[in-house]
Protein backbone atom coordinates (compact mmCIF):
# COMPACT_ATOMS: atom_id res chain seq x y z
CA UNK A 1 0.00 0.00 0.00
CA UNK A 2 2.77 2.05 0.69
CA UNK A 3 3.03 3.09 -3.12
CA UNK A 4 -0.44 4.87 -3.25
CA UNK A 5 1.27 7.35 -0.62
CA UNK A 6 4.24 8.73 -3.10
CA UNK A 7 4.39 11.89 -5.42
CA UNK A 8 3.31 11.22 -8.35
CA UNK A 9 4.32 14.50 -10.33
CA UNK A 10 7.33 13.91 -11.70
CA UNK A 11 6.52 10.86 -12.69
CA UNK A 12 3.32 12.05 -14.87
CA UNK A 13 5.73 14.40 -16.35
CA UNK A 14 6.89 11.32 -18.64
CA UNK A 15 3.81 9.50 -19.71
CA UNK A 16 2.07 10.61 -22.80
CA UNK A 17 -1.29 11.75 -23.13
CA UNK A 18 -1.86 8.85 -25.11
CA UNK A 19 -0.47 6.24 -22.64
CA UNK A 20 -2.23 7.66 -19.73
CA UNK A 21 -5.94 7.47 -21.61
CA UNK A 22 -4.85 4.15 -22.17
CA UNK A 23 -4.11 3.07 -18.66
CA UNK A 24 -7.65 5.34 -17.95
CA UNK A 25 -9.99 3.31 -20.31
CA UNK A 26 -8.32 -0.57 -19.74
CA UNK A 27 -8.74 0.48 -15.79
CA UNK A 28 -12.71 1.03 -16.23
CA UNK A 29 -12.96 -1.75 -18.78
CA UNK A 30 -11.38 -4.63 -16.10
CA UNK A 31 -12.99 -2.33 -13.00
CA UNK A 32 -16.08 -3.23 -14.58
CA UNK A 33 -15.25 -6.82 -15.74
CA UNK A 34 -14.37 -7.24 -11.91
CA UNK A 35 -17.56 -6.51 -10.71
CA UNK A 36 -19.36 -9.63 -12.49
CA UNK A 37 -17.04 -12.19 -9.96
CA UNK A 38 -18.31 -9.84 -6.78
CA UNK A 39 -21.71 -10.52 -7.64
CA UNK A 40 -20.94 -13.67 -8.33
CA UNK A 41 -19.50 -14.32 -5.13
CA UNK A 42 -21.58 -13.02 -3.06
CA UNK A 43 -24.26 -14.69 -4.74
CA UNK A 44 -22.77 -17.73 -4.03
CA UNK A 45 -22.05 -17.26 -0.25
CA UNK A 46 -26.01 -16.00 0.11
CA UNK A 47 -27.64 -18.56 -1.44
CA UNK A 48 -25.64 -21.43 -0.19
CA UNK A 49 -24.56 -19.70 3.37
CA UNK A 50 -20.93 -21.18 3.00
CA UNK A 51 -19.67 -18.15 5.09
CA UNK A 52 -22.31 -17.79 7.42
CA UNK A 53 -20.13 -19.54 10.40
CA UNK A 54 -17.13 -17.43 9.82
CA UNK A 55 -17.33 -15.04 12.40
CA UNK A 56 -15.54 -13.24 15.07
CA UNK A 57 -11.68 -14.02 14.97
CA UNK A 58 -12.16 -16.57 12.61
CA UNK A 59 -13.75 -14.56 10.02
CA UNK A 60 -10.96 -12.19 10.32
CA UNK A 61 -8.15 -14.28 9.78
CA UNK A 62 -9.78 -15.89 6.70
CA UNK A 63 -10.51 -12.08 5.20
CA UNK A 64 -7.08 -11.00 6.22
CA UNK A 65 -5.46 -14.41 4.83
CA UNK A 66 -7.22 -14.66 2.02
CA UNK A 67 -7.17 -10.54 1.14
CA UNK A 68 -3.74 -10.01 1.70
CA UNK A 69 -2.24 -13.28 -0.31
CA UNK A 70 -4.54 -12.41 -3.27
CA UNK A 71 -3.02 -8.83 -3.47
CA UNK A 72 0.41 -10.13 -2.81
CA UNK A 73 -0.18 -12.14 -5.56
CA UNK A 74 -1.35 -9.36 -7.82
CA UNK A 75 1.41 -7.49 -7.20
CA UNK A 76 3.51 -10.35 -8.48
CA UNK A 77 1.96 -10.95 -11.59
CA UNK A 78 0.65 -8.01 -12.56
CA UNK A 79 3.23 -7.48 -15.50
CA UNK A 80 1.82 -11.02 -16.98
CA UNK A 81 -0.59 -12.93 -18.39
CA UNK A 82 -2.24 -14.30 -15.09
CA UNK A 83 -2.32 -10.55 -13.47
CA UNK A 84 -6.04 -10.41 -14.60
CA UNK A 85 -7.12 -14.05 -13.78
CA UNK A 86 -5.91 -13.52 -9.81
CA UNK A 87 -7.10 -10.47 -9.99
CA UNK A 88 -10.87 -11.42 -10.61
CA UNK A 89 -10.27 -14.71 -8.66
CA UNK A 90 -9.41 -11.88 -5.72
CA UNK A 91 -12.62 -10.19 -6.40
CA UNK A 92 -14.71 -13.37 -6.75
CA UNK A 93 -12.95 -13.91 -3.06
CA UNK A 94 -13.87 -10.61 -1.98
CA UNK A 95 -17.40 -11.25 -3.26
CA UNK A 96 -17.78 -14.52 -0.96
CA UNK A 97 -17.18 -12.59 2.29
CA UNK A 98 -19.18 -9.83 0.94
CA UNK A 99 -21.87 -11.98 1.18
CA UNK A 100 -22.13 -12.09 4.96
CA UNK A 101 -22.78 -8.61 5.90
CA UNK A 102 -25.57 -8.57 2.48
CA UNK A 103 -27.01 -11.79 3.20
CA UNK A 104 -27.51 -10.01 7.34
CA UNK A 105 -29.26 -6.96 5.46
CA UNK A 106 -31.55 -9.08 3.55
CA UNK A 107 -32.84 -10.69 6.43
CA UNK A 108 -34.74 -7.25 7.09
CA UNK A 109 -37.82 -6.64 5.92
CA UNK A 110 -36.76 -3.62 3.15
CA UNK A 111 -33.27 -5.56 2.84
CA UNK A 112 -33.34 -5.07 -0.67
CA UNK A 113 -34.00 -1.51 -0.79
CA UNK A 114 -31.12 -1.53 1.66
CA UNK A 115 -28.46 -3.04 -0.79
CA UNK A 116 -29.67 -1.29 -3.79
CA UNK A 117 -29.64 2.26 -2.11
CA UNK A 118 -26.01 1.07 -1.21
CA UNK A 119 -25.08 0.32 -4.70
CA UNK A 120 -26.77 3.44 -5.93
CA UNK A 121 -25.07 5.30 -3.11
CA UNK A 122 -21.44 3.48 -4.26
CA UNK A 123 -21.88 4.38 -8.06
CA UNK A 124 -22.68 7.78 -7.34
CA UNK A 125 -19.64 8.46 -4.89
CA UNK A 126 -17.54 7.26 -7.88
CA UNK A 127 -19.47 9.45 -10.19
CA UNK A 128 -18.71 12.78 -8.29
CA UNK A 129 -14.62 11.71 -7.47
CA UNK A 130 -14.45 10.69 -10.94
CA UNK A 131 -15.66 13.77 -12.40
CA UNK A 132 -13.80 16.26 -9.51
CA UNK A 133 -10.18 13.93 -10.42
CA UNK A 134 -11.32 14.79 -14.12
CA UNK A 135 -11.47 19.12 -13.49
CA UNK A 136 -9.20 19.54 -10.44
CA UNK A 137 -5.55 20.93 -12.58
CA UNK A 138 -3.45 20.65 -8.91
CA UNK A 139 -1.31 17.67 -7.72
CA UNK A 140 -2.99 16.37 -4.94
CA UNK A 141 -0.30 13.48 -4.18
CA UNK A 142 0.01 15.09 -0.68
CA UNK A 143 -3.06 13.46 0.24
CA UNK A 144 -1.64 9.91 -0.01
CA UNK A 145 0.13 10.27 3.50
CA UNK A 146 -2.86 11.24 5.05
CA UNK A 147 -5.26 9.07 3.61
CA UNK A 148 -2.55 5.89 4.42
CA UNK A 149 -3.05 7.00 8.01
CA UNK A 150 -6.49 7.49 8.15
CA UNK A 151 -6.82 4.02 6.64
CA UNK A 152 -4.62 2.30 9.22
CA UNK A 153 -6.95 3.90 11.80
CA UNK A 154 -9.74 2.53 10.26
CA UNK A 155 -8.11 -0.90 10.00
CA UNK A 156 -7.04 -0.70 13.47
CA UNK A 157 -10.01 0.31 14.71
CA UNK A 158 -11.96 -2.50 12.55
CA UNK A 159 -10.14 -5.32 14.41
CA UNK A 160 -10.80 -3.99 17.65
CA UNK A 161 -14.21 -3.94 17.19
CA UNK A 162 -14.61 -7.22 15.84
CA UNK A 163 -14.12 -8.50 19.52
CA UNK A 164 -16.00 -5.53 21.47
CA UNK A 165 -18.91 -5.89 19.02
CA UNK A 166 -19.79 -2.06 19.79
CA UNK A 167 -22.44 -0.69 17.41
CA UNK A 168 -21.62 3.05 18.09
CA UNK A 169 -18.02 1.56 17.15
CA UNK A 170 -19.58 0.20 14.23
CA UNK A 171 -21.26 3.20 13.27
CA UNK A 172 -17.74 5.22 13.64
CA UNK A 173 -16.05 3.25 11.61
CA UNK A 174 -18.61 2.82 9.31
CA UNK A 175 -18.53 6.57 8.68
CA UNK A 176 -14.66 6.77 8.48
CA UNK A 177 -14.50 3.71 5.95
CA UNK A 178 -17.03 5.79 3.58
CA UNK A 179 -15.15 9.47 4.36
CA UNK A 180 -11.45 7.80 3.99
CA UNK A 181 -11.99 5.54 1.09
CA UNK A 182 -14.21 8.03 -1.39
CA UNK A 183 -11.59 10.71 -0.78
CA UNK A 184 -8.70 7.25 -1.63
CA UNK A 185 -10.78 7.48 -4.56
CA UNK A 186 -10.37 10.44 -5.62
CA UNK A 187 -6.60 10.08 -4.93
CA UNK A 188 -6.28 7.12 -7.60
CA UNK A 189 -8.44 8.32 -10.07
CA UNK A 190 -6.23 11.40 -10.02
CA UNK A 191 -2.79 9.81 -9.86
CA UNK A 192 -4.13 7.68 -13.10
CA UNK A 193 -5.14 10.86 -15.12
CA UNK A 194 -1.69 12.40 -14.44
CA UNK A 195 0.11 9.16 -15.47
CA UNK A 196 1.25 8.46 -12.01
CA UNK A 197 -0.37 4.67 -11.85
CA UNK A 198 0.83 3.23 -15.27
CA UNK A 199 -0.27 -0.54 -15.03
CA UNK A 200 -3.79 -1.09 -15.60
CA UNK A 201 -4.02 -4.08 -13.19
CA UNK A 202 -2.82 -2.04 -9.89
CA UNK A 203 -4.90 0.95 -11.02
CA UNK A 204 -7.79 -1.76 -10.94
CA UNK A 205 -7.34 -3.04 -8.03
CA UNK A 206 -6.72 0.24 -5.97
CA UNK A 207 -10.17 1.25 -7.28
CA UNK A 208 -11.51 -1.73 -6.49
CA UNK A 209 -11.15 -1.81 -2.75
CA UNK A 210 -12.15 1.72 -2.76
CA UNK A 211 -15.56 1.02 -4.25
CA UNK A 212 -15.67 -2.42 -1.73
CA UNK A 213 -15.06 -0.25 1.29
CA UNK A 214 -17.15 2.23 0.38
CA UNK A 215 -20.24 0.00 -0.76
CA UNK A 216 -19.53 -2.07 3.07
CA UNK A 217 -19.61 1.20 4.68
CA UNK A 218 -22.74 2.18 3.34
CA UNK A 219 -24.23 -1.35 3.76
CA UNK A 220 -23.36 -1.53 7.02
CA UNK A 221 -25.09 2.21 8.11
CA UNK A 222 -27.84 1.19 6.22
CA UNK A 223 -28.07 -2.21 8.00
CA UNK A 224 -27.66 -0.44 11.42
CA UNK A 225 -30.31 1.63 10.52
CA UNK A 226 -32.64 -1.35 9.07
CA UNK A 227 -31.68 -3.29 12.02
CA UNK A 228 -34.12 -1.02 14.15
CA UNK A 229 -36.90 -1.02 12.04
Amino acid sequence: MNDRTLNYADAGAIVSQEQRNKVLRNTYWLLALSLLPTVAGAWLGVSTGITRGLSGGLGLIVFLGGAFGFMYAIEKTKNSAAGVPVLLAFTFFMGLMLSRIIGMVLGFKNGSELVMTAMGGTAGVFFVMASLASVIKRDISGMGKWLFVGAMVVFVGAIVNVFVGSTVGMLVISTLVIGVFSLYMLYDLKRIIDGGETNYISATLALYLDIFNVFQGLLALLGLGGSSD
